[in-house]
């Protein structure tokens, strides 16, 4: 009868872990888009050197508070880059982008690469919060990551462009500790004046109840000490320029530095995908990101 019960028990126990297994597996399948397999084919060529990789630290208590940090080989870092993942604030992984994390290690930087709580789950501003949420544990743990958060580039592409931007320029001011030691904006192909209602992509990440002046980053802008660099894909039929224009023309307006740089041959995804080592030299996306990190954290 005992060996019966242990049996039982080891029965239920891996019945358990298969099903968490397939639903994990569901998940993934059911948030899987078209353009994923460009980022798995680059992710499976991209170097493995020049780097150390600690992944998924928990920097909050959810499942999607996780992060990947690559310390570059190249001691002392010039600089930490965050870097957030795009995909309409419903869908994106920061395992999609190992290739980030490696482009730019290579260059000196550490680079942190964090999941956030996602749409229509969660709503506006509750990936801001993890963006806050993730600099703080940064902060508070350099030193046992082995890193320093000493000089700082928030970077983000697409939707996390736009959380990056809200991050500073946020109808609720987050009072962030480290806010001084955030030195560069590095937007790429981001949303940051337009109306989400009825919008098919981005409606379900907003309260469509709320106005969009009430929440756009375009409408908080600030005098500041931030070095912003907004760039954009020549070919992008997502995101309207119009949105990179709108910002540069508000934060020049207020005495800020803003420079627009326009990426010849990509559009709203390639965009992203041509900082990566594989394709970057026929690019001038990765040499352009690192000439302006450079220009901002010069010894």
């Amino acid at each position: 009868m005992r060996l019966n019960r242990m049996f039982n028990l080891k029965f239920q126990t891996r019945s358990k872990d298969v099903y968490a297994k397939v639903v994990d597996i569901r998940e993934k399948l059911k948030s899987f888009r078209a353009y994923d397999l460009g980022g798995i084919a680059i992710n499976g060529l991209t170097p493995k050197t020049g780097y150390q990789l600690k992944s998924d630290l928990a920097y909050g208590p959810e499942s999607r508070q996780r992060l990947d940090l690559y310390v570059t080989a190249q001691q002392p870092a010039k600089a930490l880059i965050l870097f957030v993942h795009g995909g309409a604030w419903s869908h994106g992984d920061k395992n999609a982008y190992k290739f980030v994390g490696e482009a730019f290690a290579r260059y000196g930087y550490d680079v942190a690469i964090l999941n956030y709580h996602l749409a229509p789950e969660h709503i506006f501003p509750s990936y801001i919060d993890d963006l806050a949420l993730a600099l703080e544990y940064l902060d508070t743990q350099q030193d046992s990551l082995g890193i320093s958060t000493a000089q700082i580039a928030l970077m983000g592409h697409s939707a996390g462009a736009f959380n990056i931007a809200s991050l500073i320029y946020h109808p609720q001011n987050y009072q962030l500790k480290l806010y001084n030691q955030i030195k560069a904006i590095i937007g790429i192909s981001g949303p940051y004046h337009f109306d989400y209602k009825g919008d098919a992509l981005a409606q379900h990440a907003f309260d469509e109840e709320i106005p969009y002046q009430n929440v756009m980053p375009y409408y908080f802008v600030h005098q500041n000490h931030l070095q912003h660099y907004l760039f954009i894909a020549e070919h992008d039929q997502i995101v309207h320029d119009s949105n990179t224009w709108d910002l540069q023309k508000q934060l020049l307006a207020v005495g800020n530095h803003c420079e627009v740089i326009q990426i010849p041959r990509t559009g709203h995804i390639s965009i992203m995908g041509s900082v990566s080592s594989l394709v970057s030299p026929w690019f001038k996306t990765r040499k352009a990101i690192v000439g302006v990190l450079d220009q901002t954290f010069k010894k």
